[in-house]
């Protein structure tokens, strides 16, 4: 009776969402291990939940979890227990091998750096401990980043047509990538990142001779503390461009 009494109120609890992500912790771990068993290597809690900017109902947790090659190719297993955990705002979980990461630090390294940053280990190996980046490869992707997204920002905000409501929510989801650029663009530099998004920017606009105001300003709109209108939206927008401009060409002379 007993036993089952702990299963009811595990499943009550699986559509709850939780107010820290701690809560979970060790569920979603037994869940794993229940799915893969011996071919589940570890378990890291990455992103707004590590960082400590996790709010509940409207942040996702994120999770990589590492496997053996036998576990990545026998991914079926958990397709209940992702979608389970998908009630509770747990994203999928990125599932990787420790070899496949480790060859993946040429192509994605500012992925992984800003993994390595903010992190809490919650079961089995640390496979991001000690992952060392190369210069040439980061520089290199930061480069195409930036580019990248700032082509992407010009056509969305054609797409826009200039509607003070669509200009914000394009700013809500272009910001964040930006940010995770301008953790890249410090590491080059041997600055620290600062966990605070404020000093994040701050940081990064003295480093390439930018108007952090903007930045700052556009992070309000992302948290929901400034709504500009009308030709306030558009100005800002316009800088919010300019400004990346420059920042693709501060990154564009970096050695």
């Amino acid at each position: 009776m007993a036993a089952w009494k702990q299963v009811q109120q595990r499943g009550a609890m699986m559509g709850k969402i939780p107010q820290r992500p701690e809560e979970i912790f060790e569920a979603f771990r037994d869940d794993m291990k229940q799915a893969f068993g011996d071919d589940l290597r570890g378990i890291i809690l990455y992103g707004s939940g590590a960082r400590g900017e996790y709010v509940p109902g409207r942040s996702d947790l994120n999770f990589l979890v590492t496997l053996t090659d036998a576990g990545i190719d026998n991914l079926d297993r958990s397709f209940g227990v992702v979608s389970r955990w998908k009630k509770r705002n747990v994203a999928v979980p990125l599932f990787m091998t420790r070899s496949l990461i480790l060859q993946s630090l040429d192509c994605y390294p500012i992925e992984f750096l800003n993994m390595q940053l903010h992190y809490v280990p919650i079961y089995g190996e640390d496979v991001l401990r000690g992952l060392d980046f190369d210069r040439g490869n980061l520089r290199l992707q930061l480069e195409r980043e930036l580019k990248g997204k700032l082509l992407h920002l010009r056509t969305g905000f054609l797409e826009t047509e200039g509607k003070d409501k669509a200009i914000g929510r394009l700013i809500k989801v272009s910001l964040t990538a930006f940010l995770s650029l301008f953790t890249a663009l410090l590491y080059l530099k041997g600055i620290a990142a600062p966990r605070d998004r404020k000093e994040l920017i701050r940081e990064t606009s003295i480093v390439a001779g930018l108007d952090g105001s903007i930045f700052e300003k556009c992070l309000d709109i992302r948290e929901n503390v400034r709504n500009p209108r009308g030709a306030e939206a558009l100005a800002l927008f316009k800088s919010y461009l300019r400004d990346i401009g420059k920042l693709c060409d501060y990154v564009d002379q970096m050695e």
